[in-house]
């Protein structure tokens, strides 16, 4: 995969976008996840060696060589990127700022991990979240840790627009002006979408104490997502390593320290702490109070999707060694 030799661990649908993926554990460290992605496993592997990509992303190790085209051995291609936003405010090349961050723009368009328009960013000063690759697709390219995505309605404009990007001057001075009006609000920190009292089924409530892959966390948002289909909930992990601070891909559902936040689905959550003041405590159902007296192998480690034995076209088989952005993984 993007020149990196892998083995197949997942092949199959995700939560987190549509179509079949591939879980691959890189045979060398550069990956972003342990196979876990979003509060949901689908395999295990070490931290750090775990990515997800399509089919048509991977060639195939064989006969100890590679199949590979001279396209894939230089380096993944990056999508094509649309000139401006839909509203023809923000161009390509422009600089922007994201929660009083400065920024370039470098991919405006359509991605695969959520719904609507995102432009991509490469930040200037300040710590990104990767390279311009998210979850297997090269978007744009940019220093490793220096990329995030953000929507529109997220930037506050005022860079000048490169000579090489057709924008016209007049409108994107005019949505500059309007923008900097409420760049003193945005610089301060971004504002966390507004979350429900309570799950749909009324088990968990906000401020609740719940268990987590045998982790203990607080509950810190409930309701819809960008990334994914039905309801969430954002939590901060209390002993544990998560991998966000309630930021995912630009949207801020809720705030908690670095490295603390993650996000499962009800059915992930075994409930039973206490409940921090002002929220009211919900009965939790039979079936999940037969499930809060874990078995040890279940603390230890939470239970994998199953996965298909081969890809759609079965061209890659579970198990089988692949290379991936120039690492080889299995």
């Amino acid at each position: 995969w993007n020149g990196k030799s892998a083995t197949v661990r997942y092949i199959g649908n995700v939560k987190f976008s549509a179509g079949e993926w591939l879980g691959l554990e890189l045979s060398e460290a550069g990956g972003v996840h342990d196979g876990n992605v979003l509060g949901v496993c689908y395999f295990e592997c070490p931290t750090g060696k775990g990515v997800f990509a399509q089919p048509a992303q991977l060639s195939q190790v064989a006969m100890g060589g590679l199949k590979a085209s001279a396209e894939q051995e230089e380096g993944p291609v990056a999508l094509p990127s649309k000139d401006k936003t839909a509203d023809g405010s923000i161009s390509l090349g422009q600089e922007v700022t994201w929660k009083g961050k400065k920024a370039n723009v470098r991919y405006i368009g359509n991605v695969k991990f959520s719904a609507g328009e995102w432009l991509g960013l490469e930040l200037k000063d300040a710590a990104g979240v990767h390279d311009g690759n998210v979850l297997g697709v090269c978007y744009f390219e940019c220093p490793s840790g220096k990329g995030i995505f953000a929507q529109p309605a997220q930037l506050s404009g005022g860079g000048a627009v490169p000579a090489r990007a057709p924008a016209s001057a007049a409108p994107v001075a005019a949505v500059s002006t309007k923008l900097t009006a409420v760049v003193s609000v945005e610089d301060e920190g971004p504002t966390t979408l507004p979350s429900k009292e309570r799950t749909a089924d009324g088990s968990i409530s906000l401020g609740q104490q719940v268990k987590w892959n045998g982790k203990m966390g607080m509950v810190r948002y409930i309701g819809n997502v960008k990334f994914g289909a039905g309801e969430w909930v954002g939590l901060e992990l209390t002993d544990g390593k998560g991998v966000h601070d309630g930021n995912v891909l630009g949207v801020p559902y809720f705030e908690c320290p670095a490295g603390k936040g993650v996000f499962a689905q009800p059915a992930q959550l075994l409930g039973g702490g206490s409940v921090s003041a002002g929220a009211s405590v919900a009965p939790v159902p039979p079936a999940l109070a037969a499930a809060m007296a874990p078995t040890a192998s279940e603390d230890l480690r939470p239970s994998t999707l199953p996965s298909k034995d081969k890809t759609a076209d079965g061209s890659i088989s579970l198990g089988q060694q692949v290379k991936w952005n120039g690492k080889v993984a299995c």
